[in-house]
């Protein structure tokens, strides 16, 4: 009985990803007075409390808010701050209701997958064994009875989710539902009661305005002139603060953005709109600055154009980038590169490490004169559930740890500043097919080609359009020539075809004489492979 085939799923194309839409720099608030310090907080602390009141009108609000409840709101605000700034709340506050629906509808499918999963492995006779497509039984009794238990509360939350998304509730935590908890446990966290107190306070304050092209400098609420200086607009029940015009507060720190501070000042020079967010770093007991601005999404490069001088793959690994350089036929070029991070410690740590592996495969790249970077279209959103992987809780924290969103989105932009395309190609079998068809060829006494390494001369070609496998090897009749030479050699009839060959440049023939050697035997007369003679000059 034949074996039935595999049945692949259908591959999807590759495709150029599109460029970052958005450029965020900060910098330092030094050398601010006691007095800057208190405005700043009382100026934080005031919008704070406005931007938690309507936040929570507009959870109250739901799916009947309108253009008509938003001018109410808005009015509102107005009164207890400004028009600008009444803004500026109104418009984070739709911003952090619609990440909240959007997450909301996240927690529903992870729900509805884990539901279907426990459904189909409870149907499953005890013991039943899986395949690769579809997991099998449960192993005993106990973990039936335990999973089926698990199913029924599964079921109880996704339909409390699936109530509140109907009725447009959302759970929103101005300053972080994580700081939130750290409350109720602040000796594991180890820190104090006040401690834990002003990280609330300080998370919670809003100190951010939108720009208005047309304005001086790009923005009328918060205004940074080229020199640096920053001044904010007051608000009503602040203005008694001012220490200029127009109700207005000049900070004594200057700043300088140093990274992209040339585009910043001819955007705010030429009065395009800038945004500005204040916010203090607790830790470090200091005041930051972030100035940022859309630009049109840059335009992608053809396919043609991206594959034309070749390609470098790159395969995403826990600890690793594995890199391979290809050219425009879809061969291996040179030695892998492997650029390593650690993922282990705070986020600032860990988004460091990546920001650094980055840096060096995009500088290598361009050394190596490509014109894009081909990687896998991977997302781990439905793929780290309990009921997905069971047992699996290793596998499943290594890909919980994996930042494939962050890594994505800082490499293509990184990518767009250093001329650098990024191809996205679907990640179906590139390691199994890699380590198939391109680990063993590749390896050397020398040189030991990981699966890894196969997965990303299989992520190039892929992008680049070629198959992943090799070429299979040709029948022994068309190897070579009715099975002999193939090159230009002797044929098997003439003697002497053993002897020592002529050498082959007249640079080491001229060594040779000046050595004082000469030839002990006479090479054969070759023939091609379609019976020509070819004549071979030599001296004696």
């Amino acid at each position: 009985m034949t074996e039935q085939p595999k049945q692949l799923r259908a591959i999807d194309a590759p495709f150029v990803a599109l460029g970052p839409c958005g450029v965020a720099i900060r910098d330092r608030l030094k050398h601010l007075t006691a007095e800057d310090n208190k405005v700043l907080q009382l100026f934080g602390d005031h919008l704070g409390r406005l931007a938690s009141g309507d936040l929570a009108q507009r959870c109250r609000d739901g799916l009947g808010h309108s253009a008509g409840t938003w001018a109410a709101r808005k009015q509102g605000l107005t009164a207890k701050s400004s028009s600008r700034w009444a803004g500026s709340i109104t418009k984070a506050t739709h911003d952090q209701w619609a990440l909240a629906r959007r997450g909301q509808l996240a927690h529903i499918q992870r729900l509805e997958a884990g539901v279907r999963t426990l459904t189909h492995r409870l149907s499953q006779p005890i013991g039943q064994k899986g395949t690769k497509r579809t997991p099998g039984g449960y192993r005993s009794h106990h973990e039936w009875f335990a999973k089926s238990r698990r199913l029924h509360i599964l079921k109880h939350r996704l339909d409390v989710a699936r109530a509140e998304r109907e009725a447009g509730a959302v759970h929103v935590v101005r300053g972080g539902r994580r700081l939130l908890n750290t409350r109720h446990n602040l000796d594991a966290a180890q820190l104090t009661k006040p401690e834990w107190r002003e990280r609330w306070d300080a998370a919670r304050w809003f100190l951010q305005a939108d720009g208005e092209s047309g304005k001086r400098y790009g923005n009328e609420t918060i205004r940074v002139t080229p020199d640096g200086e920053v001044s904010i607009k007051l608000p009503a029940p602040l203005t008694h603060l001012a220490n200029a015009k127009h109700g207005r507060y000049v900070l004594a720190a200057r700043i300088a953005f140093a990274h992209r501070g040339t585009q910043w000042r001819d955007r705010i020079e030429a009065n395009q709109a800038v945004a500005y967010r204040i916010h203090y770093d607790v830790d470090r007991g200091r005041w930051y600055v972030t100035a940022s601005w859309q630009r049109p999404v840059v335009q992608t490069i053809p396919l043609e154009t991206a594959r034309a001088a070749g390609m470098v793959g790159v395969d995403f690994n826990a600890d690793h980038l594995a890199a391979y350089r290809l050219d425009v036929h879809g061969n291996p070029v040179g030695d892998p590169r492997r650029f390593c991070y650690d993922l282990s410690g705070s986020a600032d740590h860990r988004d460091a490490q990546i920001r650094h592996a980055i840096t060096g495969l995009l500088h290598w790249a361009k050394s190596c004169g490509v014109a894009a970077i081909g990687i896998e279209n991977l997302d781990f959103t439905a793929e780290k559930t309990r009921e997905k992987h069971g047992r699996k809780k290793r596998f499943r924290q290594l890909i919980s740890g994996m930042p494939t969103g962050k890594l994505r989105d800082r490499l293509v932009s990184m990518a767009a500043e250093t001329g650098l395309a990024i191809m996205a190609v679907d990640p179906a079998y590139t390691s199994q097919w890699g380590a198939q068809h391109w680990q063993k060829p590749l390896c050397t006494p020398r040189r030991a080609t990981t699966r890894h390494d196969a997965a990303s001369i299989a992520i190039g070609r892929r992008a680049l359009g070629h198959p992943i496998r090799r070429r299979t090897t040709p029948p022994r009749h068309h190897q070579s020539d009715g099975a002999g030479h193939r090159s230009v050699q002797a044929d098997r009839g003439v003697c002497g075809r053993d002897g020592t060959r002529p050498l082959a440049t007249e640079r080491a023939q001229d060594a040779r004489a000046r050595a004082g050697t000469t030839r002990t035997r006479e090479p054969s007369m070759p023939n091609t492979v379609r019976g020509v003679p070819v004549q071979l000059m030599f001296t004696d």
